[in-house]
């Protein structure tokens, strides 16, 4: 099952909500940075969505060198 995730970036702290292709959210968490990176390689995720902020084209790249779609919200 492909999932999209959901991302509140910050510097030590990650807070993620995870859904369903229906749009259900299946998990929330909040994870450290190296946390982050091993739920992404132990996942089916097809879209990441974050917050444009300083890091956030940072992790984008990291996440679309893993094949995962990355969609930059404005931050407002």
């Amino acid at each position: 099952m492909a999932m999209t995730v959901s991302i509140d970036l910050a510097k030590t702290a990650f807070e993620l909500a995870a859904a369903e292709e229906t749009g259900r959210i299946v998990e929330r968490r909040r994870l450290s940075r190296r946390q982050l990176e091993q739920y992404f390689a132990n996942r089916s995720v097809s879209k990441v969505v974050m917050e444009a902020c300083g890091t956030a084209h940072d992790w984008g790249r990291w996440f679309a060198r893993r094949g995962i779609q990355v969609l930059l919200l404005p931050p407002h």
